[in-house]
């Protein structure tokens, strides 16, 4: 049975790694998400790393704040083996989740967006064309 556990060094917590996720990342939406993605090319413990953020601006009460990043969580740690057989080995990926609807939603939607986006992920991150530059066609 594959290890489902989503464990402390499969989060993005040193500002090192998320100062340039945010600053030379791809993005791109799945709604409810805006999804911010960066392949690093060294090796780290873990071959993907996450960040949920569920702004206060949109939902004053930490209740449901919590929630939906509970909920996101699940969605994804339940998710992630599809992304990971697609990381090759020496790289890693460093993902933000941003929750942008000013509405709460529920489980299945976003367990339903979630495998969207990592399929999306895999594809757009080490499809055929990733890794492809004017000097390495």
């Amino acid at each position: 049975m594959e290890n489902r556990q989503l464990k402390k060094d499969e989060r993005l917590h040193l500002r090192k790694d998320i100062d340039p996720l945010f600053t030379s990342g791809h993005s791109f939406v799945v709604y409810p998400f805006r999804v911010i993605y960066r392949i690093v090319g060294t090796p780290c413990a873990a071959p993907v790393s996450i960040l949920i953020s569920i702004p206060k601006r949109r939902f004053r009460r930490a209740v449901w704040r919590n929630r939906l990043r509970r909920r996101t969580r699940e969605a994804y740690r339940l998710c992630k083996e599809t992304l990971r057989a697609h990381v090759p080995d020496g790289q890693a990926l460093h993902i933000a989740f941003l929750y942008i609807s000013n509405e709460p939603a529920a489980y299945a939607l976003i367990e339903k967006k979630m495998q969207e986006i990592l399929s999306r992920l895999a594809g757009n991150a080490f499809g055929p064309a990733a890794g492809k530059t004017a000097e390495n066609p």
